[in-house]
């Protein structure tokens, strides 16, 4: 038996994204040489993300998080002296984390979409446990406001809020654990995941200008999720009486961002 590869299904996405993050460095360069210096910043970043899922069913329990990264591209636009429109386009990897069945039995991944053949049933037992780990392309926008002791200081702080970012499932990859005969790694679960995300956020820290037109920048992001990230399974609530399980599964995500601006 073989898997799907995750990157094949998806060449026209992926396709797509590859345009778009083309058609964004060439806007970078276009506008950098067009514009106003103090207007515009262009750099990008290498973030490490610990994230999370929670869903609103209090027998699908969050359990477990995930390490991750955030690489991309970042742009600024000030429309005041500390006032800037922010964006970007990037990869957030890794995002997710793993989900507890607190009943006495879940189907979460139908194996009509999900290759299960490795195991006995798609059928999960109690304290079964399903480890998401999925990839987004990532389009972030937000309101940032800086400020420092002085105007000739090379230290600055800043604050993004409000922060809302729009998100492309690329790949989707899945876990089962804690269960007896069930156990499997790296499956493919694109087909049982959302393709689309948009989450909110806010976050801060602070900004050191090394050189000219080189900035520095080290802060916390805090993003969540507000759109549903699974399909609806069904659940065993009783012996022999299952009904559609249709809780709202989201992400929670903490960055620490790292980034240089020019």
């Amino acid at each position: 038996m073989t898997f799907k590869d995750p990157f094949t299904c998806n060449k026209q996405p992926l396709l797509f994204m590859k345009k778009l993050a083309l058609l964004f460095f060439f806007a970078a360069f276009l506008f950098g040489k067009t514009e106003a210096q103090q207007r515009l910043r262009f750099g990008f970043q290498t973030s490490p993300t610990w994230s999370w899922m929670r869903t609103d069913d209090r027998k699908l329990e969050g359990v477990s998080s995930n390490w991750g990264v955030k690489l991309g591209a970042l742009g600024e636009y000030y429309f005041a002296d500390n006032y800037a429109i922010t964006t970007g386009l990037g990869f957030g990897f890794n995002h997710g984390g793993t989900l507890q069945n607190g009943y006495s039995n879940w189907v979460a991944w139908n194996d009509e979409n999900t290759d299960l053949t490795e195991i006995p049933s798609d059928t999960f037992g109690l304290n079964s446990k399903l480890h998401y780990r999925l990839t987004y392309v990532e389009i972030p926008f937000a309101l940032k406001m800086r400020g420092g002791s002085n105007e000739d200081s090379r230290f600055r702080f800043y604050a993004e809020l409000p922060m809302f970012t729009l998100g492309f499932m690329t790949k989707a990859i899945g876990d089962i654990r804690g269960t007896d005969t069930q156990n499997l790694e790296d499956i493919n679960i694109r087909e049982e995941v959302k393709g689309l995300s948009l989450s909110w956020g806010l976050g801060g820290g602070i900004e050191y200008e090394f050189a000219t037109n080189a900035t520095l920048v080290a802060g916390l992001a805090f993003q969540k999720q507000f759109t549903d990230i699974t399909r609806n399974g069904s659940v065993e609530k009783t012996a022999g009486n299952w009904q559609e399980e249709n809780a709202k599964a989201t992400f929670g995500n903490l960055a620490l961002k790292l980034g240089l601006f020019f």
